[in-house]
């Protein structure tokens, strides 16, 4: 916070930092049973005239504070220092991200993409807006609509908080607009070689397709071609099986993209009977030798923030978040 000569906090931001990221100070709880204060660190999307400031935090979660309860305040650093990991940019990591997880139609609106693939999965289905549309914001909103709806599918835009160049700007845009946040995960980064010295990837198989046997596993049944042709969409995808006792579904499975100096992992699934025995570890450490060998060096993956047993693992293969991302869906047609 910021603290004068004096010794007193001082607010010094204004609604002309709107879009900086601040760090806050505001009054909060009984405060006359004795000060108290919180704080509060993220992007300001917006000051209103009637004094209400709304600040969007690193997970996309937006705060609501009265001007008046505004204790201290300043501008902060774009995005903190990173401690470990592979250094990335938030588009730099977007753009590979969406290599490795194609649709099956895009359009370029601007420098958004509109993808389209049927419905299978938000990733693959949903507008990724990097950059500008070309248009005002509201005519590029009206466009995205109309082009889903004439694919029959639902209008999602993929957004992202929580590092340099991120949307925070463009969530609250979304949201004063209607457009509901259904959706939120994060995207981790991490190194190569310590997920390949992790285990030996012993009877973990590798294909260039994802057979019968690997779709046994995959938690999406009834995989469609346009399902399929998403799997298999990417640079240099592999699918990693680890057969079941006597010919039955797989005991873990896992997809791996190289691109680059990147290796995404995806679709890390292990049967449940089976878990905590290390093969998520073996599925990964063998897909990371493979990804190496194609003279990759950083890795990247996709997880819910409420899916506690994949992040205690990738935390332990040394992954850590680089930002958040989310879908927004657009509100119903007026009159609905």
């Amino acid at each position: 916070m910021e603290i004068s000569a004096a010794g007193r906090f001082e607010v010094r931001i204004t609604a002309a930092d709107v879009g900086k990221r601040v760090s806050v100070r505001r009054l909060a709880g009984n405060v006359a049973a004795g000060e108290k204060f919180t704080d509060t660190v993220g992007v300001l999307t917006s000051w209103d005239d009637d004094g209400m400031l709304t600040i969007t935090r690193r997970d996309g979660e937006t705060v609501r504070i009265p001007e008046s309860a505004l204790v201290a305040g300043k501008v902060v650093p774009a995005a903190p220092a990173r401690r470990r990991g592979p250094a990335a940019s938030y588009g730099e990591l977007a753009r590979v991200a969406s290599r490795g997880w194609r649709p099956v139609e895009s359009e370029r609106l601007g420098e958004w993409e509109l993808r389209a693939a049927a419905g299978f999965t938000r990733r693959a289905n949903s507008v990724l807006p990097l950059g500008d549309p070309g248009v005002p914001l509201d005519a590029a909103l009206a466009a995205v609509r109309r082009w889903y709806g004439e694919r029959g599918l639902p209008a999602y835009v993929q957004t992202a908080t929580g590092a340099e160049g991120t949307q925070e700007l463009l969530c609250a845009e979304l949201e004063r607009r209607g457009w509901l946040r259904e959706v939120s995960a994060e995207l981790w980064t991490g190194g190569l070689a310590p997920v390949a010295d992790r285990a030996e990837g012993a009877g973990v198989l590798l294909s260039r397709a994802a057979g019968e046997d690997w779709l046994a596993r995959y938690q999406r049944k009834g995989v469609s071609e346009v399902a399929l042709k998403v799997l298999g969409g990417g640079a240099s995808v592999w699918f990693a099986t680890v057969p079941g006792a006597g010919g039955g579904a797989p005991a873990a499975i896992g997809r791996l993209v190289v691109d680059g100096r990147w290796a995404g992992f995806a679709a890390v699934e292990v049967d449940p009977g089976l878990r905590r025995r290390g093969l998520a570890t073996e599925v990964m450490a063998a897909l990371a030798r493979r990804a190496l060998a194609e003279g990759a060096s950083a890795a990247w993956l996709q997880v819910e923030t409420d899916n506690e047993g994949a992040r205690a693992l990738y935390g332990r293969l040394g992954f850590t978040a680089h930002h958040a991302y989310h879908h927004y869906r657009a509100p119903e047609a007026d009159g609905s």
